[in-house]
């Protein structure tokens, strides 16, 4: 459709393996070849990862509950994240206008959301760790998977031209994964785990 904002993607992937990376090496999707441990490749890399997780909370999270909302978003943002690897891999060279991207408003969509759902739950009086809920462990985990996206894009910010709202996304991002795993105990009435640090054997120790 001619409204649309990005290119629909236009594949014919009949082959899966090409033999063409055997030596460590593959091609940007600007066709650049590059050393699979590249800054880009990293990045990308770990972004592919964390969609991975996100795509385990959504299996996680019955769209039949009370947290059908959070499967919609989740879902979002597995189109998101699948924009984000198809902006880091390419060359700022090479971008076509209606590429597919981050932008601000998917920013501002996550900074609504966090807003939205965290003023429905009790302030935190400590630190929370993962449990409680198969949903709540999958979250935290793209959580700690997308911290290391984002300072893997920071390293990469310093030696390649990228453009810093991908940075802004994924700190919103990991930001809204916490807000959502403490949402999905709290809508299905189930405790968090609080930290106490007096719970570790040395504390206990007499």
């Amino acid at each position: 459709m001619e409204d649309q904002s990005f290119n629909e993607p236009r594949l014919a992937l009949n082959r899966i393996y090409t033999k063409t990376g055997d030596q460590g090496d593959t091609h940007l999707a600007s066709g650049e070849r590059v050393a699979k441990d590249s800054p880009r490749l990293e990045c990308y890399g770990c972004v592919d990862e964390l969609n991975s997780f996100v795509g385990a909370a959504v299996v996680s999270a019955s769209p039949e509950s009370a947290l059908a909302p959070l499967v919609d978003i989740l879902i979002r943002v597995q189109h998101e994240l699948f924009n984000l690897g198809s902006i880091l891999a390419t060359t700022p060279e090479h971008v076509h206008p209606k590429q597919a991207r981050i932008t601000e408003a998917d920013v501002a969509q996550l900074e609504s959301e966090i807003d939205a759902m965290n003023a429905e739950l009790p302030p935190l009086r400590s630190f929370v760790l993962p449990g409680g809920s198969r949903i709540n462990t999958d979250l935290h985990i793209a959580r700690t998977v997308c911290r290391r996206a984002e300072r893997l894009l920071v390293t990469a910010t310093r030696q390649l031209p990228i453009d810093t709202v991908n940075l802004r996304y994924l700190n919103r991002l990991s930001d809204a994964l916490f807000v959502w795993s403490r949402w999905a105990n709290h809508v299905q009435n189930l405790p968090e785990t609080l930290w106490s640090p007096n719970r570790a054997a040395s504390a206990r120790q007499s």
